[in-house]
């Protein structure tokens, strides 16, 4: 395995650590919450999804994929629908934090990484996000 192709996932890793050592507030694994089974929840659902993204990321290269099912239509659709529902994330991201600058620093990692980017959000702040609702 060489470094080109594995910068991305060393480029995750290192925003993910950065992410978690920063992050001020609660608890990064543990809820104080009323459903304090969520966090966990959202912790191995999390966990799961990088495993089998890395294993993905070990059969085929993501860039030669797109490339091949880019001319189909529900492939573009697919990927029109992923993004939208990143856009959704964003803008619960800003509505949890109320900061414009949060939401950019999580712009980033979001558009390049996607769910993995938001999954890790969602788990390190499971008891505000449930606050916001309930």
């Amino acid at each position: 395995m060489t470094l080109k192709k594995n910068g991305l996932w060393i480029l995750f890793f290192l925003f993910a650590f950065t992410a978690m050592y920063l992050h001020d507030g609660e608890s990064l694994f543990l809820s104080e919450s009323d459903y304090p089974a969520g966090k966990p929840i959202a912790w191995l659902l999390f966990v799961f999804f990088l495993g089998y993204s890395i294993y993905c990321s070990t059969k085929e290269n993501i860039f030669k994929t797109i490339k091949t099912i880019y001319p189909f239509h529900w492939a573009r659709q697919i990927g029109i629908d992923l993004y939208l529902g990143l856009i959704i994330s964003i803008f619960v991201i800003f509505l949890n934090e109320g900061s414009i600058w949060v939401v950019a620093l999580w712009l980033v990692p979001i558009i390049l990484f996607a769910n993995l980017a938001t999954l890790l959000y969602f788990a390190m702040n499971y008891d505000s996000l449930v606050s916001q609702f309930i």
